[in-house]
């Protein structure tokens, strides 16, 4: 299986799309539930003569897609590269319009000096089994609940934070995002790894990091 950087796919140019923490996303507007379906079903529909399995969401106005391939851990492979292609050109033959700045990612970080000690018990907690641990994070199979990766840290006391939020927005939404936030009563912490990812601050000190796929 070749497993694609995030500069190999930059240089894919795949306009409709945006590389989050592991998985492409894309999102269409659409105009109705009949639209969406209709646009759904012919995603479904060429990717299952290909053998594979896209995430399909259908919301108020949108269908959001991921492409990802499942193979000892979660990687873009060139053939979630030439589905994205066709994805998109099914999308443009119905008149669908792409809001690939839209896409998000939520992750949960956990700091801690004891992964092995620790990751079973969130594993089984949120997935329903203990096995669900790829590498440094927990995926829900099912994709109900947010990925949950263990930062690596030293030992520290609690009450220091251990928690905080990995928010993966498309390249172009996060300085946006950031203004937002900064605007909303938060402070920048550490901007010294932007754009890949910038650390900022709620007006009680809660971390949280703004993160992209650029420059990683």
């Amino acid at each position: 299986m070749e497993r694609l950087s995030n500069q190999e796919i930059e240089e894919a140019s795949l306009s409709d799309w945006r590389k989050l923490a592991q998985a492409l996303h894309a999102r269409f507007a659409t105009s109705d539930y009949v639209e969406a379906a209709g646009f759904a079903a012919a995603v479904v529909e060429v990717a299952d003569a290909e053998a594979c399995h896209p995430e399909v969401r259908i919301g108020r106005g949108f269908v959001d897609v991921s492409l990802c391939t499942r193979e000892d851990g979660v990687w873009v492979t060139p053939s979630d590269i030439r589905m994205a292609r066709r994805i998109s050109a099914i999308a443009q033959e119905q008149g669908l319009d792409p809001q690939p700045g839209t896409v998000t990612q939520l992750e949960i970080a956990l700091d801690t000096a004891h992964e092995d000690r620790v990751s079973a018990f969130w594993s089984v907690l949120l997935t329903g089994s203990p096995h669900n641990k790829t590498y440094d994070t927990v995926f829900d199979p099912t994709g109900r609940v947010p990925g949950l990766w263990f930062q690596e840290t030293d030992e520290h006391p609690t009450p220091r934070q251990r928690w905080h939020f990995d928010l993966w927005v498309a390249p172009e939404a996060a300085g946006e995002r950031i203004e937002a936030a900064i605007a909303a009563g938060g402070i920048v912490v550490d901007d010294s790894e932007a754009p890949s990812f910038t650390v900022l601050a709620d007006p009680d000190g809660n971390r949280v990091c703004v993160c992209t796929s650029s420059e990683r």
